[in-house]
C-alpha cells in the first residue's frame, strides 16, 4: 500500500473533525502503535477461526484463499479507508463518506447497515472465547453454564470499554502480543514435522462453498470500521495510512504461518478442522501445555476482538448524532472517561442477544449486511473522486478513475459470491435488518419534525457549503 502525499486543496473542508474544542478534548488521543493494534482486533485478532476454510475446502484452497484474498478485499479496502479517513477524520467514518457522496439517505443506510453488522460481529467474540474455553473446560460446551459465561464476559468487558480508548489501545497491544506467542512457538516446533505434499490437498468432501467464503470473509474483512474512531487519533492524516498498512502485512501474516504450519505437520480427517482445532494441533506437535497456552490466547484475543469492536460501534453512534442522523443525547460522553456510553450500552445489550444464536448464522449475517454496506461504500468512494476532485486528500490512493473503479470492482464480484451462498436463515434475518434501516431512516425524520428529540441539523446541500461543521455534542446535553 504506497503512501504519497498530495499538495491539492479546495475550499471543500471535512464534514465533521475532531478539534480542540470538541468533547474529545480532554482524552488521550490514539498513537500509532495502538492503532496498529487497535485496527489488527478490528479484522483479525489471530488465526483464531480460520481452520472452517480447510474444513471446508481442504488445506490447498484455505491457503490459497488466505494467500489471494487479502489482494482482492483486504488491500482495496485499506487504501479506500486510508483515503478517506484522512479526507474525513471525523468519529462517523463511512457515514461521511456515504453522506458527503450520495445524501442523507444514503448515509442513514449505510450508518445502520454497517452498525448492525459491527454489533452482530461483537456478539460472536464471546461465543469464539466460550469455544475455546470449552476444550478446558467441558462444562461450557452446553446449557446455562455457557450461556452465563457469554453473559458475564460480555458485561465484564464492556465496562473495560467503558474506561476509555487509550487504554483499550494499549490493552490491545498487550493482548495482541501475548495471543500471538503460542502460535510462533507452535510452527517453530512444527517445522521438523511438515510435509509439503500435504499442502496440495484438495480434501475428501465436497466443498462447503458457503462455509468457505465466509470464513475468508470474516477473517479479512471490517478494515475500514476503525474510520469511525478517527476523530481520535492523534495526526490523523499522518498516523491513518501508515498503521493500515503495517496492519495488512501484520494480519496477513499472523495467519499464514500457523496455516502453513498446522496443515503441513498434522494429518486429520478434514471434518476435524472446525472453530478451536489450532489448540488441538498444537497439543498433537508439542503436548497439552501448549494446547493450553493457546486455549489462554484465543480468550485473550477475544477479548482484544471485542474491545476493538465494540469501540467502533460505539463511536460511530456518537459521530452519527454528531451529523444528526440520531438524537444528540447517543453523543453524550461520560464525564468520567470521557467515552461515549450510551453507545457502549446499546451496542452491548445488542451484543447479548445475538450471542445466542448459531455461530455460523451470526458471521454469515453480519457478512452480509456488511456486503451491503460495502456496496454503498464502494460507490461512495468513486463518486467523491468525481464529484469532489479538488478535496484535500492528505493520502490519496495512486490511481486514476480507471483504475480505481477496477479496484472496487474485483471485491465486489466477491461480495456477489456472499450474496449468492447465503443461506434462507441468513437472506430473512438481513432481509428483516435492511427494511428496519429504512423504517428507521423514516422514524428519526418524524422525531425530528416532530420535535421529540434534540438533533443536529442533517445538511444535504453540501456542495453548497463551504466547511460546515456540526457541533459536538455537550456533555449535559439530554432529550
Amino acid at each position: 500500500m504506497a503512501i504519497t502525499e498530495t499538495s491539492r486543496s479546495s475550499p471543500e473542508l471535512p464534514l465533521t473533525t475532531a478539534d480542540s474544542s470538541g468533547n474529545g478534548s480532554t482524552a488521550k488521543k490514539l498513537t500509532l502503535v495502538p492503532l496498529i493494534f487497535l485496527i489488527y482486533f478490528e479484522v483479525a485478532g489471530g488465526p483464531f477461526g480460520e481452520e472452517p476454510a480447510v474444513q471446508a475446502a481442504g488445506p490447498l484452497l484455505a491457503i490459497l484463499g488466505f494467500l489471494i484474498f487479502p489482494f482482492i478485499w483486504s488491500v482495496p479496502e485499506a487504501l479506500i479507508t486510508a483515503e478517506l479517513s484522512t479526507a474525513f477524520p471525523g468519529n462517523g467514518g463511512f457515514v461521511i463518506w456515504a453522506h458527503r457522496a450520495f445524501g442523507s439517505f444514503v448515509g442513514s443506510m449505510m450508518g445502520s447497515l454497517k452498525f448492525l453488522s459491527g454489533v452482530i460481529n461483537v456478539a460472536s467474540f464471546p461465543v469464539l472465547c466460550v469455544t475455546y474455553l470449552d476444550k478446558l473446560f467441558p462444562v461450557l460446551e452446553s446449557g446455562w453454564p455457557r450461556n452465563v459465561c457469554i453473559f458475564a464476559s460480555t458485561v465484564v468487558l464492556s465496562f473495560l470499554n467503558y474506561t476509555g480508548l487509550a487504554i483499550v489501545g494499549y490493552a490491545a497491544v498487550v493482548l495482541g502480543l501475548v495471543s500471538l506467542s503460542p502460535f510462533l512457538v507452535m510452527s517453530a516446533m512444527a517445522i521438523p514435522k511438515i510435509k509439503p505434499r500435504r499442502w496440495g490437498s484438495l480434501g475428501n468432501k465436497k466443498k462447503d462453498w458457503n462455509l468457505y467464503f465466509n470464513t475468508l470473509f470474516w477473517n479479512l474483512n471490517f478494515w475500514d470500521n476503525v474510520s469511525t474512531l478517527a476523530g481520535e487519533v492523534d495526526k490523523p492524516q499522518k498516523t491513518f495510512p501508515l498503521a493500515l498498512l503495517i496492519a495488512v502485512i501484520f494480519t496477513c501474516v499472523a495467519y499464514l504461518i500457523p496455516l502453513f504450519a498446522v496443515t503441513g505437520a498434522v494429518s486429520v480427517d478434514q471434518s476435524r478442522w472446525e472453530t478451536g482445532f489450532h489448540a488441538e494441533a498444537a497439543e498433537m506437535i508439542a503436548g497439552k501445555w501448549l494446547k493450553i497456552w493457546i486455549e489462554i490466547g484465543a480468550v485473550l484475543s477475544s477479548i482484544g476482538l471485542f474491545e476493538a469492536q465494540l469501540s467502533s460501534s460505539a463511536y460511530q453512534l456518537e459521530g452519527m448524532a454528531e451529523l444528526g442522523f440520531l438524537p444528540k443525547f447517543f453523543g453524550v460522553r461520560s464525564k468520567w472517561f470521557n467515552t461515549p456510553w450510551l453507545g457502549i450500552l446499546i451496542s452491548a445489550l445488542m451484543s447479548i442477544g445475538l450471542s445466542y444464536l448459531d455461530f455460523t448464522d451470526i458471521i454469515s449475517s453480519a457478512n452480509f449486511l456488511y456486503t451491503l454496506g460495502m456496496f454503498l461504500e464502494f460507490a461512495s468512494f468513486i463518486w467523491l473522486r468525481r464529484k469532489l476532485p479538488g478535496l484535500k486528500r492528505p493520502y490519496r490512493v495512486p490511481l486514476k478513475m480507471p483504475g480505481l473503479v477496477v479496484m472496487c470492482l474485483i471485491p465486489s464480484a466477491f461480495l456477489m459470491l456472499i450474496v449468492v451462498f447465503a443461506t434462507k436463515i441468513v437472506y430473512l434475518v438481513s432481509g428483516l435488518m435492511t427494511v428496519g434501516a429504512i423504517g428507521w431512516y423514516f422514524l428519526i425524520n418524524y422525531f425530528r419534525e416532530k420535535k421529540i428529540f434534540k438533533f443536529n441539523e442533517v445538511i444535504d446541500d453540501l456542495d453548497n457549503v463551504n466547511g460546515e461543521q456540526h457541533p459536538k455534542v455537550d456533555d449535559h446535553d439530554s432529550s
